[in-house]
């Protein structure tokens, strides 16, 4: 994932992601223009495993992120200096996610995603419906819609880690872990969305995974772990 080399930059040609776009219109009275990139809808999935109890996150190198660490001066190298700036700086952590490029369901999409990109084969019935929202909404809009769903090691048929040329590498955190990232005061290589998807999950489902079965005195309790 960090064997980065040979980064340049370069106009951007007919591309079947993204396109951009002047919007023009007139507001009260005065004329207007936005700039606007045309991109598709998607999916996001929270996976949590129940049987270890840790949330499932996805690690991958994101261009953009990459190149927003890259200083503007030396954007106009004719190429990047990858020992100035490692691959490392472009590698976020993230919740499983995928464009809708296929005429299904997004639930059957939500189900691709999660065996593609985490290895687990999940019924549609596991997918809980969250939210959907606008995205990006300063230049796209897009509409992406959130899932949850729990797992268990029994439903890992896969390896995960993305298809065809895509490079993902699958993380697992602690529910600790996960409420010790919303704390933090550095700057996070992770999406709004993935941030909003934890406190979610911290908010309304982290409880009762918090709970151990006493077998000596047939109770739950708040574990300490």
């Amino acid at each position: 994932m960090e064997d980065l080399k040979d980064v340049y930059l370069s106009p951007l040609p007919e591309s079947p992601y993204v396109k951009p776009f002047r919007f023009n219109y007139t507001q009260n009275g005065k004329e207007k223009t936005w700039d606007l990139l045309e991109v598709h809808d998607s999916v996001a999935i929270i996976v949590f495993n129940v049987t270890r109890r840790v949330m499932i996150f996805v690690k991958q190198f994101r261009p953009a992120i990459y190149y927003n660490s890259i200083k503007p001066e030396d954007r106009k190298a004719s190429k990047i200096d990858t020992n100035k700036y490692p691959a490392s700086l472009g590698v976020a952590l993230e919740i499983c996610a995928g464009i809708i490029d296929k005429n299904l369901p997004i639930e059957e999409i939500a189900k691709e995603e999660v065996l593609e990109e985490c290895g687990y084969n999940v019924e549609l019935s596991n997918l809980e419906k969250v939210i959907a929202y606008r995205s990006g909404v300063g230049v796209q809009g897009a509409l992406q819609t959130m899932f949850y769903c729990e797992v268990t090691d029994d439903m890992k048929t896969e390896q995960g880690g993305g298809v065809d040329d895509e490079i993902i590498e699958v993380i697992e955190k602690t529910i600790p872990e996960v409420e010790e990232m919303l704390r933090s005061q550095d700057i996070l290589s992770s999406p709004p969305s993935c941030l909003f998807a934890l406190m979610w999950f911290i908010h309304n489902k982290a409880d009762k995974f918090r709970k151990t079965f006493d077998r000596t005195c047939g109770e739950c309790k708040k574990s300490n772990k």
